[in-house]
Protein backbone atom coordinates (compact mmCIF):
# COMPACT_ATOMS: atom_id res chain seq x y z
CA UNK A 1 0.00 0.00 0.00
CA UNK A 2 1.04 3.30 -1.12
CA UNK A 3 0.62 6.27 1.61
CA UNK A 4 -0.19 9.47 0.26
CA UNK A 5 1.47 12.92 1.36
CA UNK A 6 -2.05 13.84 3.33
CA UNK A 7 -1.98 10.57 4.73
CA UNK A 8 1.81 11.34 6.69
CA UNK A 9 0.17 13.14 9.56
CA UNK A 10 -2.29 10.19 9.96
CA UNK A 11 0.99 8.09 10.75
CA UNK A 12 2.44 11.15 12.78
CA UNK A 13 0.74 12.04 15.60
CA UNK A 14 1.47 11.02 18.95
CA UNK A 15 2.62 7.60 17.22
CA UNK A 16 5.30 8.23 19.66
CA UNK A 17 8.45 5.00 20.65
CA UNK A 18 8.74 3.24 23.05
CA UNK A 19 11.62 4.49 25.22
CA UNK A 20 9.15 7.67 26.06
CA UNK A 21 10.34 10.91 26.79
CA UNK A 22 6.20 11.98 26.99
CA UNK A 23 6.21 15.41 28.71
CA UNK A 24 2.70 15.69 30.00
CA UNK A 25 1.07 19.20 31.62
CA UNK A 26 -2.38 19.87 32.53
CA UNK A 27 -3.58 23.50 34.02
CA UNK A 28 -7.33 23.75 35.65
CA UNK A 29 -9.27 26.61 36.68
CA UNK A 30 -9.80 26.44 40.49
CA UNK A 31 -12.98 28.38 40.59
CA UNK A 32 -14.84 25.54 39.00
CA UNK A 33 -16.12 22.31 41.95
CA UNK A 34 -14.71 19.12 39.48
CA UNK A 35 -16.88 16.98 41.39
CA UNK A 36 -20.33 18.60 40.11
CA UNK A 37 -18.62 17.08 36.10
CA UNK A 38 -20.40 14.03 35.67
CA UNK A 39 -21.21 13.73 32.01
CA UNK A 40 -19.31 14.49 28.65
CA UNK A 41 -19.60 14.60 25.15
CA UNK A 42 -17.41 15.51 22.25
CA UNK A 43 -16.93 18.63 20.36
CA UNK A 44 -19.06 18.57 17.27
CA UNK A 45 -17.58 19.32 14.00
CA UNK A 46 -18.79 23.24 13.75
CA UNK A 47 -17.33 23.67 17.27
CA UNK A 48 -13.63 22.36 15.56
CA UNK A 49 -11.06 24.23 14.14
CA UNK A 50 -11.23 22.45 10.21
CA UNK A 51 -7.23 22.73 9.98
CA UNK A 52 -6.32 20.14 12.80
CA UNK A 53 -4.47 17.39 12.32
CA UNK A 54 -6.89 15.30 14.15
CA UNK A 55 -9.75 16.69 11.58
CA UNK A 56 -8.03 15.81 8.72
CA UNK A 57 -7.09 12.23 9.94
CA UNK A 58 -10.81 10.78 11.17
CA UNK A 59 -8.72 7.10 11.50
CA UNK A 60 -6.26 8.57 14.63
CA UNK A 61 -9.21 10.67 15.86
CA UNK A 62 -11.29 7.80 16.79
CA UNK A 63 -8.84 5.97 17.72
CA UNK A 64 -7.84 8.83 20.53
CA UNK A 65 -11.25 8.89 21.46
CA UNK A 66 -11.60 5.39 22.14
CA UNK A 67 -9.00 6.11 24.67
CA UNK A 68 -10.09 9.06 25.94
CA UNK A 69 -13.61 7.11 26.66
CA UNK A 70 -12.03 4.45 28.47
CA UNK A 71 -10.26 6.95 31.06
CA UNK A 72 -13.42 8.99 31.38
CA UNK A 73 -15.92 5.84 31.96
CA UNK A 74 -12.85 5.27 34.64
CA UNK A 75 -13.57 8.44 35.91
CA UNK A 76 -16.81 7.82 36.66
CA UNK A 77 -17.99 10.49 33.99
CA UNK A 78 -20.79 9.19 31.42
CA UNK A 79 -20.54 9.82 27.36
CA UNK A 80 -24.00 11.89 26.30
CA UNK A 81 -25.05 11.15 22.70
CA UNK A 82 -27.72 13.86 22.41
CA UNK A 83 -28.49 16.67 24.82
CA UNK A 84 -26.70 18.75 27.03
CA UNK A 85 -23.62 17.57 28.89
CA UNK A 86 -21.41 19.20 31.64
CA UNK A 87 -18.16 18.90 29.75
CA UNK A 88 -17.47 18.88 25.99
CA UNK A 89 -13.99 17.68 24.84
CA UNK A 90 -12.10 19.18 22.52
CA UNK A 91 -8.71 17.02 20.80
CA UNK A 92 -6.22 19.05 19.22
CA UNK A 93 -3.08 17.85 17.96
CA UNK A 94 -0.10 18.97 15.45
CA UNK A 95 4.08 17.82 14.72
CA UNK A 96 6.80 20.02 14.44
CA UNK A 97 9.98 18.88 12.88
CA UNK A 98 12.68 19.63 15.44
CA UNK A 99 16.61 19.18 15.78
CA UNK A 100 19.05 17.82 18.44
CA UNK A 101 22.68 18.84 17.87
CA UNK A 102 25.01 17.08 20.47
CA UNK A 103 28.83 17.49 21.02
CA UNK A 104 30.92 15.08 22.70
CA UNK A 105 34.74 16.29 23.50
CA UNK A 106 37.24 13.76 24.94
CA UNK A 107 39.63 13.77 27.16
CA UNK A 108 42.99 13.69 25.84
CA UNK A 109 44.98 11.06 26.92
CA UNK A 110 48.42 11.33 29.64
CA UNK A 111 51.38 11.51 27.49
CA UNK A 112 53.57 9.13 28.16
CA UNK A 113 57.26 9.67 28.83
CA UNK A 114 59.30 8.42 26.08
CA UNK A 115 62.90 10.13 26.88
CA UNK A 116 64.12 13.77 27.17
CA UNK A 117 63.10 14.80 23.18
CA UNK A 118 59.49 13.25 23.40
CA UNK A 119 57.32 16.19 23.31
CA UNK A 120 53.83 14.11 22.99
CA UNK A 121 51.30 14.16 20.19
CA UNK A 122 48.57 15.97 19.07
CA UNK A 123 45.23 14.76 17.74
CA UNK A 124 42.30 17.26 16.94
CA UNK A 125 39.42 15.13 18.07
CA UNK A 126 40.54 15.32 21.55
CA UNK A 127 40.71 17.45 24.39
CA UNK A 128 39.35 20.64 23.90
CA UNK A 129 40.58 21.22 20.92
CA UNK A 130 38.63 18.78 18.91
CA UNK A 131 35.06 16.28 19.50
CA UNK A 132 32.38 15.15 17.37
CA UNK A 133 29.40 16.77 17.23
CA UNK A 134 26.24 15.43 15.96
CA UNK A 135 23.08 16.53 14.20
CA UNK A 136 19.66 14.44 14.61
CA UNK A 137 15.97 15.69 12.77
CA UNK A 138 12.98 14.00 14.39
CA UNK A 139 9.33 15.14 14.75
CA UNK A 140 7.86 16.26 17.88
CA UNK A 141 3.99 15.27 18.20
CA UNK A 142 1.64 17.36 21.10
CA UNK A 143 -1.46 16.22 21.63
CA UNK A 144 -4.15 18.57 23.89
CA UNK A 145 -6.97 17.56 25.59
CA UNK A 146 -9.61 20.75 26.28
CA UNK A 147 -12.53 20.05 28.80
CA UNK A 148 -14.78 22.68 28.32
CA UNK A 149 -18.18 23.75 30.96
CA UNK A 150 -20.99 23.50 28.53
CA UNK A 151 -23.02 25.41 31.02
CA UNK A 152 -20.66 28.48 31.01
CA UNK A 153 -19.02 27.85 27.51
CA UNK A 154 -15.43 28.34 29.44
CA UNK A 155 -12.06 25.79 29.60
CA UNK A 156 -12.24 24.58 32.57
CA UNK A 157 -8.98 22.19 32.43
CA UNK A 158 -6.25 21.46 30.00
CA UNK A 159 -3.85 18.42 29.75
CA UNK A 160 -1.03 18.29 27.23
CA UNK A 161 1.36 15.35 25.79
CA UNK A 162 4.38 15.90 23.72
CA UNK A 163 7.06 13.14 22.44
CA UNK A 164 9.19 12.16 19.67
CA UNK A 165 7.18 10.72 16.95
CA UNK A 166 7.32 6.96 15.97
CA UNK A 167 5.30 4.81 13.23
CA UNK A 168 3.83 2.12 13.35
CA UNK A 169 2.65 -1.11 11.44
CA UNK A 170 0.69 -2.69 13.78
CA UNK A 171 -2.53 -0.84 14.97
CA UNK A 172 -2.82 -2.91 18.01
CA UNK A 173 0.39 -1.38 19.00
CA UNK A 174 -0.56 1.99 18.26
CA UNK A 175 -3.83 1.53 19.77
CA UNK A 176 -1.94 0.23 23.29
CA UNK A 177 0.17 3.64 22.90
CA UNK A 178 -2.27 5.94 22.38
CA UNK A 179 -3.71 4.92 25.08
CA UNK A 180 -0.77 5.18 27.52
CA UNK A 181 -0.60 8.91 26.25
CA UNK A 182 -3.81 9.77 27.47
CA UNK A 183 -3.58 7.79 30.46
CA UNK A 184 -0.58 9.95 30.96
CA UNK A 185 -2.58 13.18 29.76
CA UNK A 186 -6.13 12.82 32.13
CA UNK A 187 -3.76 11.38 35.31
CA UNK A 188 -4.48 15.37 35.97
CA UNK A 189 -8.10 14.97 35.90
CA UNK A 190 -9.95 16.21 38.21
CA UNK A 191 -7.24 18.25 39.54
CA UNK A 192 -6.82 17.58 43.41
Amino acid sequence: MRLSRSLIPLLLVLSVGGCSTLKVNSDYDPEYDFSTFKTYRWARANERNPEDVLVKNPLIQRRLAQSLDKVMKEKGLKIVERGDADLVVVMHAGTKERVRVQQDTYAAPAPVYRGPYYRGWYDPFWGPYGGTTSVSYYTEGTLVIDLVSWKDKELVWRGTGSDTVKTYNDSEKQQKRYDEVVAKIMAGYPPN
